[in-house]
């Protein structure tokens, strides 16, 4: 039986999360997305003088939608420009453990860029009442909403060797997820459920209100799983060429 340290996909993941924070991206993401996030959240705190997380949430779709491709994009469209990728798939690994490393590595990450965004809870409470049921329920959202378009990321890297194509793409897929449930009632009727169905908008809002809904996990675990398994069956399709 595999130990821990011996499992493929954590031996990925190690080497992925050491690449992250052996450069300089990961910590340029951070610094921006606290940056953008922070100045976003504080206008509402001194500008509407009121001491609550709700706009940090209502924002973080479309923060994310910008700075997890940006942490995802070169996952794999780095390693088929530099060649090693063949490489990689000729080691004693299948296209599951290495597309389960590369995305736990890029979700641990996006964790940890949310980790400094708890000042913004000890700042609202200090200066308001705070709810912590919501606040819980937004950050759980938070990690599920990322679980997604870290899955979305690893997708887009894998179709392609260019960075910045990979970031666009995913961009595009994860904006549109984001956004397409403010522009339902310009719709037919007839398309709007299924829209509102595969809107990360939609089910996220109400996660970080602080209802915590079976149709909303199982959305995002399903989304989580559908893109990392077409990473998969790309890479097989790639192995197989």
């Amino acid at each position: 039986m595999k130990t821990k340290t011996n499992n493929p996909i954590f031996v990925i993941m190690n080497r992925e999360l050491k690449s992250y924070f052996s450069s300089f991206v990961a910590y340029l993401v951070t610094f921006l997305f606290l940056a953008v996030s922070g100045f976003l959240l504080f206008s509402i705190f001194f500008l509407a003088n009121r001491a609550e997380l709700r706009q940090f949430f209502v924002q973080l779709p479309l923060l994310f939608s910008l700075f997890i491709p940006a942490l995802t994009m070169r996952l794999f469209s780095e390693e088929q420009g530099k060649g090693t990728i063949e490489m990689l798939m000729t080691l004693p690994v299948n296209s599951f453990e290495v597309v389960m490393g590369k995305y736990l590595a890029s979700l641990v990450t996006s964790a940890i860029m949310l980790v400094p965004t708890l000042v913004y809870a000890i700042t609202a409470a200090c200066f308001g009442t705070m709810d912590f049921g919501p606040l819980f329920c937004g950050y759980l959202g938070a990690v599920l909403l990322a679980s997604t378009f870290c899955a979305i990321g690893i997708f887009a890297s894998s179709l392609t060797k260019n960075q910045i194509v990979a970031f666009f793409i995913a961009f595009g897929i994860c904006i549109t997820l984001a956004m397409v449930d403010q522009f339902l009632i310009f719709l037919p009727s007839y398309i709007v459920n299924f829209l509102q169905f595969i809107s990360c908008g939609y089910h996220f809002s109400s996660m970080s209100r602080g209802i915590i809904d079976s149709r909303d996990l199982i959305y995002f675990l399903s989304m989580s799983t559908f893109f990392v398994a077409l990473t998969v069956q790309i890479l097989e399709n790639r192995r197989k060429a």
